[in-house]
């Protein structure tokens, strides 16, 4: 299997980077697309596959290539236009469809995109997946597959999937209750739940009160939605709210804000569910997966519970592995992705939300009484941008000083130092008992790595660009060579 540190298109979740730089580039796409329809020929025959993405511009540009790859072998696309992730996942599920793709950077902004694929369950493609896919695509030689004339696939545009997505997470909500008596701030960010996310509010009664739901293609995620809580905690002093609900720009996950404009984040949120379904008897194998980035403050909260917390990878695709091998139905991570797989088969924000306000509602509580229990340890996080992801134990300045603050927490800490699958950062997280000393010590190894593999470092050359220049130069070789075949 290839480390995922070889790969040069996918990364922990689909393929991502800059618009119209590679990997996004829209002869990447067809060429996923190709590969793709190859691969679902081979295993099922004739397919179907479901396209969804965001609001970002860029991706009229990767919906259209996805498309002419997939028809051009042989494949049928329906195509259901600005939807949210697991609405994709699910109107896959709901079409019998052998595969979905969704278009969207997530929280990124909107210069960034990506290409993530489900398989006919709802499920993300695991790794082996896409390790084939990406062979396929570096030899892009796709002239002994071609379907014939005749066979050649056909787009459609489906109109009903936002109706028919609302109504599933409608369905999530027990029918004996309303939403009538609460005042519901909602940021959509301006992303892919701008339509579907106030329908389901206001069709439970809800009343809403609704912010980044005007998308123009650059907007997604700007200074909106949850990566910036401002606009939905004054939102929620505003409008005296009782709920502040904030996405992100796919709605694939939700952070919070209470009554007082206080932030819930995603550790406390599944606390919350989780000691719910407990207390239900519904909480498979009294367990629930968190990853390695959940607070101390959450895996305590749960010990006090009885309740095991396995931890994953940092990554929904992880959480939702880690789920299904350990036969839990609730995991989620800090950032906002919470999976309930009793309903959906990837995080869903909207769901999470609802099941948050259910048990508002059945306790007759407010949301920060709900959060009291989860006492969050002092925790920091920086990002420090850098222009190689060399294995980090192979930098031996940098291994010290995550090995020195180890030693001056000890036993009331930790750090975790990673690489972000998704984006050109390393994620230095440090918790501890003191929040000044937390933060001091995290920015002694942000310091490290800055000179290390930072912007101005030594790493900081024209070779950096070595990897993009070859797959490019292999594409345009491998295309020159099907089309002297063709001519042959």
């Amino acid at each position: 299997m290839l480390d995922k540190r070889t790969r040069k298109i996918f990364g922990t979740d689909g393929v991502r980077g800059r618009a119209n730089h590679f990997p996004m580039v829209p002869e990447i796409a067809l060429a996923l697309g190709r590969a793709v329809g190859k691969v679902l020929r081979k295993r099922t025959g004739k397919a179907r596959v479901v396209i969804g993405k965001d609001t970002r511009l860029s991706c009229y540009v990767f919906e259209n290539a996805l498309i002419a790859g997939l028809c051009s072998m042989g494949v049928d696309t329906l195509m259901v236009g600005p939807l949210p992730t697991p609405g994709v996942a699910f109107i896959t599920r709901a079409y019998r469809a052998d595969a979905g793709i969704v278009i969207s950077a997530s929280h990124n902004p909107y210069f960034d995109n990506g290409i993530k694929f489900f398989d006919s369950q709802g499920f993300k493609w695991p790794d082996s997946w896409e390790e084939e896919i990406e062979q396929l695509v570096e030899k892009n030689y796709f002239q002994d597959c071609l379907p014939s004339d005749c066979e050649i696939g056909k787009n459609t545009k489906i109109s009903d999937a936002d109706g028919r997505y609302i109504e599933f997470i409608k369905a999530t909500f027990p029918r004996k209750y309303s939403l009538n008596n609460l005042s519901v701030v909602l940021d959509c960010a301006h992303g892919a739940g701008y339509k579907v996310a106030p329908l389901v509010f206001r069709e439970l009664d809800a009343n809403v009160f609704s912010y980044g739901i005007n998308p123009n293609g650059m907007n997604i995620n700007e200074d909106s939605g949850s990566l910036h809580l401002e606009t939905v905690q004054k939102g929620v002093i505003d409008h005296h709210a009782d709920i502040g609900i904030a996405l992100d720009g796919d709605a694939d996950r939700v952070l919070l804000v209470d009554e007082n404009a206080r932030k819930i984040d995603g550790d406390t949120i599944l606390a919350i569910c989780a000691r719910d379904l407990q207390q239900r008897g519904l909480l498979k194998n009294h367990r629930v997966v968190g990853t390695v980035m959940s607070n101390l403050g959450f895996i305590k909260s749960m010990e006090s519970l009885g309740i095991d917390v396995i931890k994953s990878q940092v990554g929904d695709r992880y959480v939702i592995q880690a789920m299904m091998q350990h036969q839990a139905n609730l995991g989620g991570e800090q950032s906002g992705h919470v999976i309930f797989l009793d309903y959906n088969t990837t995080g869903d924000g909207l769901v999470c939300a609802l099941q948050v306000l259910r048990i508002m509602i059945e306790t007759d509580s407010k949301l920060s009484d709900l959060a009291a229990f989860v006492q969050h340890y002092p925790q920091t996080c920086i990002n420090v941008r850098v222009v190689a992801k060399p294995p980090l134990e192979s930098l031996h300045k940098v291994s010290a000083a995550i090995a020195d603050v180890q030693d001056t927490l000890g036993e009331e800490g930790r750090i975790l130092v990673r690489y972000s699958g998704t984006e050109n950062l390393c994620r230095i997280m440090v918790e501890g008992v003191k929040q000044k000393q937390v933060m001091q010590l995290a920015e002694s190894v942000a310091a490290v790595i800055r000179t290390e593999i930072g912007l101005n470092s030594s790493f900081a050359t024209a070779d950096s660009q070595a990897m993009e220049s070859q797959i490019r130069d292999d594409l345009i070789r491998e295309g020159a060579r099907e089309k002297n075949n063709s001519v042959g």
